[in-house]
C-alpha cells in the first residue's frame, strides 16, 4: 500500500493513544498465568498484540472485549494447554521471546513460529539463558525460529549477566524464574524497559553500578485490574511532528511516563523542545500522565551510547528531529537497530540520501548532515512500522508533501496512525 501524505500547516487539538505495547504484551501474559478473571483496560489494538492474545488462545486462555475493556481468564499455575497447532507470532519479538520462557515450564510439546521478518531474527539469545535454567528448545542452526520447546523435567534458577541489553530476553527468564522454588536473579549493567519487573512487582536492587531484578515462584501473580498507559514510542511520532510545525501545540493525555521510556523527551527537552510533563497516576507500578508540546527551535546534542538501549524503538522519529535541527545529528551504539523488524541503519540512510542529505553508514549508526537538496516523491517502509511512521511524518514536514511505500505495516503498532494524524493537523 502507497500512502500520499500533504505539507501539515499546523498541529492542534488533543490525542488520547492506544494502551502501550510493551506493558499490553505483558499484562495479557500475566493475566493468562494469574488463576481467575482480570481486566485489562485500554489494552493495544495493535497487530502485536493480537498477536500475543491468538496465541493465548490456542494455550486454552478464554478472553473476550467489550467498551475497551479487555476480560482475561487465567489458567494458574502450568495450566496452558496443549496447542492443536503451532503457535504463530507472526511479527511479534515479544510474543514469541516472552511466551518461549513461559512454555519451557509447560508439561507439554510446543512450536512458536512467526513471519518471514520475525524469522531472521535472532532468538539465540533467549535459548542460551534458559537452556542454563534446564529449557530443551529446539531450532535452526542459527538459532531461528521456529522454536520447538519441549517439556523439562529440572528446571533450575541461575543468575544471568545480561551480554546485550534486551528487556525481551530479561523478561523470558523473569517469567521462566516465575515458576521455580529458587530465586533467579538477572543482573544487567546497561538500564532497559523495567514493565515485567513492575507488573510482577519484583525486587530489584542496585549493587555496584549493576541493576539486579529477581524472582521466584513467591512472586506468581494473582488475576487483578490493569489500566494501560497511552503508548510513549507511539506517541513519540507526533511529538516531533509539533515541535517541527510552526504555531502548534498538541497535548497527549495519559501516556506512559515510565522513567526507563521517557529517555527521549529528555532528550528532545535538551535540544530545546518545549514539553511539559504532568504526571497524573500510577497503575501497577507504572507512572503515567499527561505531555504538552509545542513548537520549538532546535539543536542536535551528542547521544551518550549509554542511553540507546532506553530510546531504541524511538531512533527513528528521533532521526526526524535531527534533520531539521541545527548542526549534525549523529548516532553510535546502535547495533541493535540491524535486527529489528527492517536493518533500521540501513533503511533509515536509505531513505534520507534520497532527499540529497549528507549521509554517512556505520555499523553501529549513522551521521547525517547537510539541508534537503531534492524533495523525493516516495519513501520505502522496508515493511516497518516505526519506518513507515517516520517518514510519514517527514513528508508532512516536505514543502511538497510525499508517499511512503508499504505504509499498512504501521498496524504492527499503531493501526489508528492515519486516522490520528489527520486529526490534529491543518
Amino acid at each position: 500500500m502507497i500512502q500520499s501524505f500533504n505539507k501539515i500547516n499546523k498541529v492542534s487539538g488533543t490525542l488520547s493513544l492506544s494502551g502501550d505495547k510493551s506493558i499490553s504484551h505483558r499484562s495479557l501474559l500475566i493475566s493468562s498465568l494469574a488463576n481467575g478473571k482480570s481486566i485489562i483496560k485500554n489494552l493495544s489494538d495493535s497487530d502485536d498484540v493480537r498477536s500475543t492474545i491468538k496465541c493465548l488462545n490456542e494455550l486454552g486462555i478464554e478472553s473476550s472485549f467489550k467498551d475497551n475493556i479487555y476480560s482475561i481468564s487465567g489458567r494458574g499455575f502450568k495450566g496452558y494447554r496443549k496447542p492443536a497447532r503451532q503457535l504463530d507470532a507472526e511479527n511479534s519479538g515479544t510474543t514469541a521471546r516472552l511466551l518461549t520462557g513461559i512454555l519451557s515450564v509447560q508439561k507439554f510439546e510446543s512450536t512458536i513460529n512467526g513471519d518471514s521478518s520475525l524469522s531472521s531474527r535472532p532468538m539465540k539469545r533467549i535459548i542460551e539463558p534458559l537452556t542454563q535454567m534446564g529449557s530443551k528448545i529446539k531450532s535452526d542452526v542459527e538459532g531461528r525460529l521456529p522454536l520447538q520447546i519441549l517439556p523439562a523435567e529440572n528446571m533450575r534458577a541461575i543468575n544471568y549477566n545480561m551480554p546485550i541489553a534486551s528487556a525481551q530476553v530479561k523478561s523470558s527468564i523473569l517469567f521462566t524464574g516465575l515458576h521455580l522454588d529458587e530465586q533467579t536473579s538477572v543482573i544487567e549493567s546497561i538500564q532497559t524497559r523495567n514493565h515485567t519487573e513492575n507488573l510482577l512487582n519484583l525486587r530489584v536492587v542496585v549493587e555496584d553500578e549493576k541493576i539486579i531484578s529477581s524472582v521466584s515462584k513467591h512472586n506468581y501473580p494473582d488475576a487483578k485490574e490493569y489500566f494501560i498507559p497511552g503508548d510513549i514510542s507511539s506517541a513519540m511520532f507526533f511529538v516531533v511532528l509539533t515541535l517541527l510545525t510552526k504555531n502548534s501545540e498538541l497535548l497527549l493525555k495519559n501516556v506512559s511516563l515510565n522513567p526507563t521510556r521517557t529517555e527521549c523527551l529528555k532528550l528532545l527537552k535538551k535540544m530545546g523542545g518545549n514539553i511539559q510533563i504532568d504526571e497524573k497516576g500510577i497503575s501497577n507500578n507504572e507512572v503515567y500522565g499527561d505531555l504538552i508540546v509545542k513548537s520549538s527551535d532546535l539543536s542536535n546534542i551528542k547521544i551518550e551510547n549509554e542511553i540507546i538501549p532506553l530510546i531504541i524503538d524511538e531512533i527513528p522519529a528521533l532521526t526526524i528531529t535531527g534533520i531539521f535541527a541545527r548542526g549534525v545529528f549523529e548516532l553510535r551504539g546502535a547495533s541493535e537497530l540491524r535486527v529489528k523488524e527492517s536493518d533500521r541503519i540501513k533503511a533509515i540512510c536509505a531513505n534520507l540520501l534520497k532527499i540529497g542529505l549528507d549521509v554517512e553508514e556505520y555499523e553501529d549508526g549513522f551521521s547525517v548532515s547537510g539541508k534537503i537538496k531534492q524533495i523525493s516523491k516516495q519513501f520505502e517502509s522496508f515493511g516497518d512500522h516505526r519506518i513507515a511512521m517516520a517518514f510519514s511524518i517527514l513528508t508532512s514536514l516536505l514543502k511538497d508533501g510525499g508517499k511512503v511505500e508499504g505504509f499498512e505495516s504501521v498496524s504492527v503498532s499503531n493501526p489508528d496512525f492515519l486516522k490520528q494524524l489527520k486529526s490534529i493537523s491543518s
